[in-house]
């Protein structure tokens, strides 16, 4: 996240400002953030996919979506073209993009359904979808129980909640 902050901090906020931005700029901002392990590496992977995004969908992840047809695997197998996105990075994505992105909900992945199950919810996508009454709850439901899926003490906190309120 410092990372990601001193990236936008520096101006490197679109796929043009990050493509413009020379290498050495996109490393010293990752190094700012205390990204240093892999700071060289990333840079050239953003200003590489910068390049992929202004070539192929003119900036614009939506066209992206368009290519689609706003079919989730197809999104998927586009956005693994971007370097350093795997498939675990691209349902990150469709996560958190199914709150504007209608077409790609529900996008629940193994990490949230685990999630759900830790909690005693519904592990079929549809069922637990239905617990969610827009796009943007499902992403944040998708989140919750993405931390929950992470931490026992996330769920037991969640568990102990619920038990008070009954």
């Amino acid at each position: 996240m410092a990372a990601a902050r001193e990236l936008f901090a520096a101006g490197y906020a679109t796929p043009r400002a990050m493509r413009a931005a020379t290498w050495q700029d996109r490393v010293d901002a990752l190094g700012r953030g205390h990204y240093r392990r892999y700071d060289e590496r990333t840079a050239t992977m953003l200003g590489d996919g910068a390049a992929l995004a202004i070539d192929r969908w003119k900036g614009d992840l939506r066209r992206l979506r368009d290519e689609a047809e706003g079919d989730a695997r197809r999104i998927v197998a586009l956005l693994t073209e971007f370097p350093g996105i795997g498939p675990t990075g691209a349902d990150i994505f469709l996560r958190e993009v199914q709150a504007v992105w209608p077409q790609v909900a529900p996008h629940l992945d193994e990490r949230v359904l685990d999630g759900a199950g830790r909690l005693g919810l519904p592990r079929q996508t549809r069922r637990l979808a239905e617990l969610a009454h827009s796009g943007d709850e499902l992403a944040r439901l998708s989140a919750a129980l993405v931390r929950v899926s992470r931490s026992k003490k996330s769920a037991d906190a969640v568990k102990s909640a619920a038990a008070h309120r009954s």
